[in-house]
């Protein structure tokens, strides 16, 4: 099993930006966590983070064929992007949304997701930990599809 997990705008700067609402971890650190713990259930995680939309789209586009699913933090643009949602709809790769705080808890602009409606699963505001449970989910997720076939 393969995953791809992709960050969006800022969330290179975890650690410094704003800890008291993302928390001290890196991303760096994050990434290095999740693919101990891919490892450890047999799966292989590749990790992409980008400021920039059209990047993250085309990473979308070249995924195809190349992961069985996606763990996707797109940061702002989860609120913004229906150029991302059209990627993630035009892949046909199963995807969970991502996010370290909870979005239902902050700005209004903030509680809603141009990603959610066709997402197997969000998990938000766990902090560090939401990138676990949402890894830990969709591998369940695949292997009981897997299973059910």
């Amino acid at each position: 099993m393969r995953l791809l997990l992709i960050n969006g705008p800022n969330l290179n700067l975890l650690g410094r930006r704003e800890p008291g609402l993302y928390g001290s971890t890196s991303l760096e650190s994050i990434e290095t966590d999740l693919k101990e713990r891919a490892t450890a259930e047999g799966v292989h995680l590749d990790c992409f983070q980008s400021n920039f939309e059209g990047a993250i789209v085309e990473c979308i586009h070249q995924a195809i064929g190349q992961v069985d699913a996606i763990l996707i933090n797109a940061g702002a643009y989860t609120h913004t992007s229906i150029a991302l949602r059209d990627a993630l709809l035009g892949a046909e790769i199963p995807y969970v949304e991502v996010h370290l705080s909870n979005t239902y808890a902050r700005e209004k602009f903030r509680q809603s997701s141009f990603l959610a409606d066709r997402s197997i699963g969000v998990v938000s505001g766990f902090g560090a930990i939401s990138y676990q449970l949402a890894m830990n989910g969709l591998i369940a997720h695949l292997r009981k599809e897997v299973k059910s076939q």
